[in-house]
């Protein structure tokens, strides 16, 4: 007997944004003061760390609740299960819908909530709610899942993680590059193959570190936008993301009897794939040794970050052969990881 994901569906948006659409920006510091490089140089720069290339934005008559709605379609018609039968619908996102005119949020009813109208579920007692955890949220909700199963509470879960990210960013900070919009969906249930997840870990660090990631004001100061935006201190995020999360993969991974050597892949949060590298490089450095080629599948080139949507759309990508070199076997053994606002870390191993 194992907890499994026995199916995957994601929504990737058709609009596509590169990296050049961003030429024609005035880009400000936080002061408002405009930044002493012309906007070609700041893209270059911003590719250069990120990887980013491209990202996704949802059409003018998509909300988060429609991507989230669309990936779930896709990962119950995989699992083959009735809809009716679902447990529980856990909702991991940040901003909820957000009307493209204006940065507030509507999260009332819940997205989950939303989701389970969308289905046309009639069963009152699939439970439906909304998890705001970061980035790290759709992780958190298989963890939540598998609790609820474990504890027999439940049998069958959808968790899905979606986000419209291009509603709440500023054009004049550079960071607004790096968001995107997306949906991935997961099917969390008791099967009778071995396997599935293994061991989990989360932690929340607040005391120095909650504001790394916040809503401000636009950086044009002389603007009378009284929207707020997603912000953040990317040093600061760097350097605890690489401090912390690679202890925290390796708690996970000392909580069984396998090695680093048994790990086939990572599948860890797109936020940077300077940042990813570096995290994957000191887990690995940890052990005393060297990063396997292959190990850490990527999206972030052209999909960019869809914050809590990054992970369950590149686990479904990869398991649809659409990530190029990249593969996942019955048996393989994968390293779940994400670190986000909050600031919150948390990891699952799990074989496939």
């Amino acid at each position: 007997m194992g907890i499994k994901i026995t199916g995957t569906g994601s929504y990737i948006p058709r609009g596509i944004e590169k990296n050049e659409d961003f030429e024609n920006h005035v880009f400000l510091n936080e002061n408002g003061d405009q930044i002493q490089h012309s906007s070609d140089v700041i893209i270059e720069k911003f590719k250069k760390i990120t990887g980013i290339e491209e990202r996704r934005y949802a059409s003018t008559q998509q909300n988060t609740s429609d991507l989230a709605f669309l990936s779930a379609e896709k990962a119950i018609e995989d699992a083959g299960i009735d809809p009716e039968t679902l447990d529980y619908i856990i909702v991991a996102h940040n901003f909820g819908d957000v009307d493209e005119n204006s940065s507030q949020a509507d999260t009332v009813p819940s997205l989950a909530s939303r989701v389970k109208h969308k289905l046309k579920i009639k069963n009152p007692y699939c439970v439906a709610y909304d998890v705001l955890f970061g980035c790290p949220g759709w992780i958190e909700g298989v963890i939540q899942a598998q609790s609820f199963i474990k504890s027999d509470m439940a049998k069958r879960c959808l968790v899905i993680g979606a986000e419209t990210l291009s509603r709440v960013i500023d054009k004049h900070d550079r960071d607004s590059m790096i968001y995107s919009d997306g949906a991935g969906a997961s099917i969390i249930e008791v099967t009778k193959d071995s396997g599935g997840i293994l061991s989990t870990i989360s932690a929340s660090y607040t005391l120095d570190e909650s504001n790394f990631l916040f809503f401000g004001k636009t950086y044009n100061n002389t603007s009378e936008d009284n929207n707020k935006y997603i912000k953040m201190y990317g040093r600061k995020i760097y350097e605890f993301a690489l401090n912390h999360v690679p202890l925290a993969m390796k708690a996970c991974l000392d909580k069984t009897d396998f090695g680093i050597a048994d790990v086939k892949k990572i599948l860890i949060h797109q936020a940077n794939e300077k940042m990813d590298e570096a995290i994957v490089k000191r887990f690995y450095g940890l052990h005393d040794q060297e990063v396997p080629k292959g190990i850490m599948p990527m999206s972030i080139k052209k999909l960019g970050n869809s914050s809590v949507a990054t992970i369950p759309t590149l686990y479904d990508l990869i398991l649809n052969n659409k990530i190029e070199n990249q593969s996942i076997n019955k048996g393989d053994l994968l390293l779940f990881a994400s670190v986000g606002a909050g600031m919150n870390i948390n990891a699952f191993l799990y074989q496939n």
